[in-house]
């Protein structure tokens, strides 16, 4: 009796024991797993590093589609460098004159980096800010403009994508032509629970048409100091999924793939059977 009793008693603390190691073991993969989850951890190492003060500013690259606008205080002398086109509602109804608000031409930039300029021809601003591109304008309209004009450069095609483990992927205009890497994904709804926050594909095409794939982690604080934070025209951000992702993927093809199977072979036996009645 016992020895029974003793056996029994062994095999209880033999399993609480195991109990307990399996419950530490649970314990640490869910906060390993939690670790995985929050953005921007470890602030602290962060503030220790250099930082640049200057605020981001676009470059215009080749296919970026510019407005141009020239203002002086003599409206009449600024109309030569202003070119506007027909609304497409006014060009449906046949009307040649223009509305009461022209849309103005655009200027698409060539894949040297140039566009053509009523008046002063070519002009290369590829590579060059906004800023800079209006200071080059100023300054060559001087021999046809007494005062200095104000010239207000715009990029109307300034657009990132966003796809994968996101709640919207999409593509998204950029009105300011100023986004990071985390306005994008808010844009894009956030990332779901299967993206990976340390696996952040940026994908981007240089002026010269190289393309170049960054991976960004967004558990580090740091990511926020790296020269790809500040996402670039036609920047495409790609979210990729966690394992878990990939094996319910796989079990859902596998579970479509048993049910054609099983309704095939239902089918097949319940001919067979009315063939052989």
């Amino acid at each position: 009796m016992n020895k029974l009793f003793c056996t029994h008693w062994s095999t209880r603390r033999v399993g609480r024991k195991l109990f307990f190691f399996l419950a530490v073991i649970i314990l640490l993969a869910s906060c390993q797993s939690y670790k995985k989850v929050p953005y921007l951890q470890n602030v602290e190492k962060m503030e220790q590093s250099p930082q640049y003060e200057s605020l981001y500013d676009a470059k215009i690259m080749p296919k970026d589609l510019l407005t141009i606008v020239v203002s002086c205080t003599s409206p009449e002398l600024a109309v030569p460098f202003n070119l506007t086109v027909a609304s497409p509602g006014s060009m449906a109804t046949g009307n040649t004159q223009l509305t009461a608000q022209p849309v103005l031409q655009p200027y698409l930039v060539d894949n040297e980096g140039k566009i053509n300029f009523p008046v002063l021809g070519e002009l290369h601003v590829g590579g060059l800010t906004k800023k800079a591109t209006e200071q080059m304008i100023v300054e060559k309209l001087k021999p046809y403009i007494k005062e200095i004009p104000i010239v207000t450069v715009r990029m109307v095609n300034y657009k990132i994508s966003v796809i994968g483990e996101v709640a919207r992927p999409g593509t998204f205009t950029i009105s300011n032509e100023k986004v990071n890497l985390l306005e994008a994904l808010a844009m894009a709804g956030d990332m779901t629970v299967y993206g990976l926050r340390d696996d952040i594909k940026l994908i981007r095409e240089d002026a010269n048409g190289r393309q170049e794939i960054v991976t960004l982690d967004l558990n580090k604080a740091e990511t926020i100091l790296s020269p790809y934070y500040w996402l670039q025209q036609n920047d495409i951000i790609y979210v990729t999924p966690n394992k878990a992702k990939a094996r319910n993927s796989d079990v859902g093809n596998s579970t479509s793939l048993w049910f054609s199977a099983t309704s095939i072979l239902v089918s097949i036996v319940s001919l067979l059977v009315n063939i052989l009645k």
